[in-house]
């Protein structure tokens, strides 16, 4: 081979080399060059709020108890039935009542024929004593006798006094049997709805110890919703905010109302150990497995019913609404950067021209998705939500939030 064919080859395999080495050069840089994820910054609606959820009772749940024992002889009423105040719902056996009421009211009658007996005494004392002090007077009669006509006289009154206050008592026992009697019958003490059903037509209940329960009434047309609102949350939410909630049957229909108040203290005091008579084990276990638990505190609201759609015991998905605004601008919650001491946060922004520059932006309401921007940002400006490799097509670590308008 000539000396020209191996300078000819020389000069191609260098060139090869040259050109290979600049489209490796250039693949690297490439895959180093950052892709930015950006979203614009847009008009659009903002609601802040609390998730909560609650339980829907009736605004009153009256459980109906039995003051009487005895055998239920009937129940008048069914599930479902609406009742109102002074209704009949059930009647307990009334022979023993009605004995004790027509006991007390013969010891009255014995009692009060007493006392018109002494009154009479005490009208013939009184002719007798004024017939000795006109005797004495006149020494038609002793001393004596006029000191005994006086203290009958004195005596009979006393005694009337006496069977006065057995005749008060006497009326107490028939009051008190009249009223055992009518405990028998067990009413309405308020409109609503039967329940609940608890004891039935031929069940002896027993009111010594307790109230048996009878039924259970409650008041359809106005619901109660217990909220349970986390110890995290407590401290933004307080009574008078609007809220809205839905049930899990009917996740598309939304109810409004305003939160009416906020228990002081949560259930769970009702097991504190502070008030508890065990023993301190058992005790410091109890404190021990308490303050692991979640802490709730319960927000009370009403809301009216008068479809009757909302049921006893449902779950509310109740959303307490903290702020909201609307054509507002806003930006991917994402693009968030640090927070600085006055209480801004950095951006990023791709500019036109391709570059990226940051800038301190006074945000409003956050609701983790998105946030609304007070000042710092214009309409149609784009931020930067991440970054990812361009040729390989891996994204950072931190995923990207959802963009705004999209």
């Amino acid at each position: 081979m000539s000396k020209a064919t191996r300078a000819l080859g020389a000069c191609v395999l260098a060139a090869v080399l040259v050109a290979g080495g600049g489209y490796m050069w250039q693949r690297r840089t490439a895959a180093a060059t950052p892709t930015l994820i950006t979203a614009p910054v847009t008009r659009g609606d903002i609601e802040e709020t609390v998730l909560a959820t609650g339980t829907l009772k009736p605004v009153k749940l009256v459980a109906v108890g039995a003051q009487a024992s005895g055998r239920i002889t009937a129940v008048n009423v069914k599930l479902g039935d609406t009742v109102h105040a002074g209704d009949l719902l059930a009647e307990i056996d009334s022979v023993t009542q009605q004995n004790d009421l027509r006991t007390a009211e013969a010891s009255l009658a014995n009692v009060t024929a007493q006392r018109a007996e002494k009154q009479a005494t005490l009208r013939l004392n009184e002719t007798t004593l004024a017939r000795q002090k006109r005797m004495v007077d006149q020494n038609a009669v002793s001393r004596a006798d006029f000191d005994t006509a006086e203290a009958n006289v004195d005596v009979t009154l006393a005694q009337i006094d006496a069977l006065s206050a057995q005749i008060v008592e006497a009326q107490v026992a028939v009051d008190t049997a009249r009223a055992n009697l009518g405990y028998t019958r067990i009413t309405a003490p308020t409109d609503g709805t039967v329940l609940s059903i608890v004891s039935q037509q031929g069940q002896t209940v027993n009111a010594v110890q307790s109230a048996p329960t009878i039924v259970i009434i409650g008041q359809l047309d106005t619901m109660t919703v217990r909220t349970e609102i986390s110890e995290a949350d407590i401290v933004r939410v307080k009574p008078g905010q609007p809220l809205y909630f839905t049930v899990i049957g009917d996740p598309d229909r939304r109810y409004d109302a305003t939160l009416g108040f906020i228990e002081p203290a949560p259930e769970s005091i009702r097991s504190d150990s502070s008030f508890s008579s065990s023993t301190t084990s058992s005790s410091s276990s109890t404190s021990s497995s308490s303050s692991t638990e979640a802490i709730y505190y319960n927000g009370v609201f009403d809301v009216p019913n008068p479809e009757g759609r909302l049921r006893t015991y449902m779950t509310a998905e109740v959303r307490i609404v903290l702020g909201s605004a609307r054509g507002t601008l806003t930006i991917p919650a994402a693009a968030l950067g640090e927070r600085d001491g006055e209480g801004r946060y950095q951006v990023r922004i791709a500019n036109a021209n391709g570059s990226v520059s940051t800038r301190a932006v006074e945000i409003g309401l956050n609701n983790k998705i998105i946030a609304q921007v007070l000042s710092g940002l214009e309409e149609g400006e784009r931020v930067v939500i991440d970054q990812a490799t361009g040729q390989t097509g891996t994204a950072s670590s931190r995923p990207p939030g959802p963009p705004m308008g999209l």
